[in-house]
């Protein structure tokens, strides 16, 4: 037993609980059965009734606020597979496709585009990357430098609203408000674009990678007309929540339906055997990520029980109380957890416990939630567990080790983007303190 605030905190509990847990996560365990059988094992230990897991699960995803986490997967899901890649990926190239290396620009500005409706990196990664990785290359690009493109840019889908993974942090969180959220995601993203696309810049003319054709005025219109329709799913949802019209469980099933219409009657990209099949994948994706969140439910309840924050809290300030110092290492430790866990159970364990230091040396909850997702996109792209690194060498048929090589550079634009998120508030909290009263 040790002493915390006059409070007897059974260690050894603690140590069955996160020691299981890691231990399994190092055997490559699915990570659902590592957080619950973690639990469970310091349940038995300390002799608690396991009735109670069964109702802590079911009580972790009864919520309403998270009803919209399924519906954003599900219109995702649809807009992605309903034709508008193609449109999306014309308007980048309308903008941006002129300048030195062209198509890698062209790939950063599209994953802004596309994150904005599907929210998912992996998802991006899959749809605009078996397009954009063949046509860099047929163009002259290295298959590694337009892979390393392809799964970095992909990252800006997690910001850019409407991010499922904001509403699970969000919940996690407690209090804090959607679309508050939402729109700190906006500037964040679009920094990290613009500094993906300084460091391809930079590349392309050190590779002498080519210029695409001259910047058109009336190409430009025309394409913002065709991809209209794919843009405006991400404007009712966001000026919706924004404006209190609708909360956001309501704005993601109104987009849902607003998907299903353009995709099938507008861009004619599904027809409806397409839609069933659609809406299968959904149910794939939804089980995982539900059942992660009913999971990690009975994981936060032994945190808290063994007071696991308090214990994490005067660990770290003990380390040092500069702020400067506690603000690096709390990325820090999202980053490690980042090498070796997938986002969601990132967001739904290591929230309870990072959230009271953040707060405490000066950081905003809505902040602190952009730095948690942008840590949790670079661990997606970090061996040994990065999801989109392996789509990616995947798709493109690189061996991981050399995507990992070309990656470098990026990583370091990436890096830049979250100590500027991290040491300037106003970053991701201008946006939605002058928009969201």
């Amino acid at each position: 037993m040790i002493m915390i605030n006059g409070i007897a905190v059974d260690s050894m509990a603690i140590m069955v609980l996160l020691g299981s847990f890691f231990l399994m996560v190092f055997l490559r365990f699915p990570i659902a059965y590592a957080v619950a059988l973690s639990s469970v094992f310091s349940l038995l230990y300390q002799g608690q009734d396991l009735a109670a897991i069964c109702r802590l699960m079911v009580k972790g995803i009864s919520s309403f606020s998270l009803m919209a986490v399924p519906f954003f997967i599900t219109m995702g899901c649809l807009m992605g597979s309903g034709g508008i890649s193609e449109k999306l990926i014309a308007l980048a190239d309308a903008c941006v496709g002129w300048m030195r290396g062209g198509m890698a620009m062209v790939n950063i500005v599209a994953s802004y585009f596309f994150g904005g409706i599907s929210g998912s990196a992996s998802a991006d990664t899959a749809s605009l990357g078996s397009i954009l990785i063949p046509m860099m290359v047929d163009q002259g690009y290295d298959d590694d430098f337009s892979t390393a493109v392809t799964i970095t840019s992909s990252c800006e889908g997690l910001l850019v609203p409407p991010s499922h993974n904001m509403v699970i942090y969000a919940t996690t969180a407690g209090g804090i408000s959607v679309g508050s959220l939402f729109l700190a995601g906006y500037i964040p993203g679009a920094l990290l674009a613009l500094s993906l696309m300084i460091g391809s810049y930079i590349i392309s003319v050190k590779k002498n990678y080519p210029k695409g054709a001259k910047f058109s005025v009336m190409n430009l219109v025309k394409q913002l007309s065709v991809s209209f329709w794919a843009l405006a799913a991400v404007l009712i949802v966001v000026f919706g929540v924004v404006g209190g019209v609708f909360t956001a469980t309501e704005s993601a099933a109104i987009a849902v339906i607003y998907s299903l219409l353009v995709s099938v009657f507008i861009y004619k990209g599904l027809d409806w055997k397409g839609v069933w099949r659609v809406l299968g994948d959904c149910v794939d994706t939804l089980a995982i990520v539900l059942i992660l969140i009913a999971t990690s439910s009975i994981f936060g309840d032994c945190l808290t029980r063994l007071h696991v924050p308090e214990l994490a809290a005067n660990a770290i300030t003990g380390l040092t109380t500069n702020p400067i110092l506690l603000a690096l290492l709390l990325n820090l430790i999202l980053l490690i957890l980042g090498c070796i866990m997938d986002m969601a159970p990132i967001i739904l364990i290591a929230t309870p416990i990072l959230l009271p230091i953040a707060t405490s040396i000066g950081l905003d909850p809505v902040q602190f939630g952009i730095m948690v997702v942008l840590n949790c996109g670079i661990g997606l792209l970090t061996p040994p567990v990065g999801a989109v690194l392996f789509i990616g060498s995947a798709i493109a048929k690189v061996p991981m080790e050399k995507v990992v090589k070309a990656t470098l550079p990026f990583y370091l634009c990436m890096v830049i983007t979250l100590l500027l998120i991290t040491f300037i508030p106003g970053v991701s909290l201008w946006l939605p303190s002058v928009l969201a009263k």
